[in-house]
């Protein structure tokens, strides 16, 4: 009975051509847009956190580290790259004026290869390995009134000079974290006594940073280490926000699509109330017709997601590789310091859901259309024909 239901149903699809073509493009314009909209949504994502970790923090970060922990140890599995610094507070001074910072000693060459801070120069130039530099945040060159080639000297006690650098430039992110309190010289500059070391590691992509840090507590114990998501609670808030927001929508918008189908099913009962009358006159149960309604739901919304799923891929794949420039509107955003093109990228999440949510919605969608079916009588059908 239900193989012969389910031919039934092919049929009944297959006869009303016009209004399946309507439905049919319906579900498949949503399900693609949905598909490559989560795809972007995913490319936004990967966006604010290569920009934020890849400016200066890195995917994992640690201060106060022990000082004899190297490089080598650090490079585990799925990193890409570990810097180390060294970084104490002093006191910078110029024609009476002084303003504190935490000054940190780099090896400008890893830097420059690992980090897009250098990018954000607005005078001078990048330090050089070697040189005797400093390299100054726009504000607190301003509140020092300095200007690159200025010599400025430093001090990390009250009353002990520590030396005198050059300004070589001057940079300007928009992160007050980055723009306030913090200047940099190469690590050969850098007071030889004091100091902590800190580490910045980069990992590969697709990486978990909850990964690295087990394999750091495997090897090191309880470590300063932390990964992005906990110094930079803000921008995993956002991300979180982003999904839950992507979801929001494809509710609404399956919601929409349910209602349009329900409403052209029961069209199409009303077209053929007399079939479902002698139908139901022969002896069909209501699970049946159930079933015949389910079915015939089911096969529209399966075939035309699935259409809907490859061209949302296909759109996504065309845009992975050149990306899509946002930089006009993200120009002033933070977590678009460094770049505003965005790459959409497939992920279980934007691949299934759409499709998934389509099927499940458009089986609500037959729920209308049944109870019209089930609640009627055969001999109401047949009499009011």
């Amino acid at each position: 009975m239900f193989a012969f239901l389910t031919r039934l149903a092919v049929l009944y699809v297959w006869r009303s051509r016009r209004s399946t073509a309507v439905l049919g493009v319906m579900v498949l314009s949503a399900v693609a847009a949905l598909v490559f909209l989560s795809s972007l949504a995913m490319g936004t994502n990967d966006a604010m956190i290569r920009n934020s970790v890849g400016l200066f923090s890195g995917h994992i970060a640690g201060d106060h580290l022990p000082p004899e922990w190297n490089r080598k140890q650090l490079e585990v599995p799925g990193v890409q790259a570990v810097l180390l610094r060294r970084s104490m507070p002093v006191r910078l001074w110029r024609q009476g004026l002084v303003e504190p910072v935490l000054l940190f000693g780099i090896r400008p060459d890893e830097e420059k290869a690992h980090t897009f801070l250098w990018k954000k120069t607005v005078s001078g130039r990048y330090p050089r390995p070697g040189e005797s530099v400093l390299y100054l945040s726009e504000a607190t060159a301003q509140r020092l009134k300095a200007r690159v080639g200025d010599s400025i000297r430093f001090d990390i006690q009250p009353g002990v000079p520590g030396g005198t650098l050059t300004l070589c430039g001057i940079y300007r992110t928009g992160i007050s974290a980055l723009d306030q309190g913090m200047a940099f010289c190469p690590v050969a500059a850098f007071p030889a006594s004091g100091g902590s070391l800190s580490a910045a590691v980069f990992l590969d992509d697709g990486v978990d940073p909850k990964t690295v840090l087990a394999l750091y507590r495997a090897r090191f114990g309880p470590s300063p280490l932390k990964a992005w998501t906990e110094f930079m609670p803000d921008l995993k808030q956002l991300i979180d926000l982003n999904f839950v927001s992507m979801g929001i929508v494809m509710l609404l918008v399956f919601g929409v699509v349910a209602l349009g189908i329900s409403c052209a099913f029961v069209i199409f009962i009303l077209k053929n109330l007399r079939e479902h009358g002698i139908m139901k006159a022969m002896g069909v149960l209501p699970s049946e017709t159930a079933y015949l309604l389910a079915a015939q739901v089911g096969m529209l919304t399966l075939l035309a997601s699935a259409a809907g799923t490859a061209l949302g891929a296909l759109a996504t794949a065309s845009f992975a590789r050149i990306g899509i420039d946002l930089t006009s509107l993200t120009s002033h955003n933070p977590y678009f310091a460094v770049s505003g093109i965005i790459y959409p990228r497939l992920t279980a999440y934007s691949l299934c859901l759409p499709p998934l949510l389509a099927v499940v919605f458009g089986q609500l969608a037959a729920v209308w259309p049944l109870i019209f079916v089930v609640r009627a009588r055969a001999a109401d059908i047949l009499r009011s024909i």
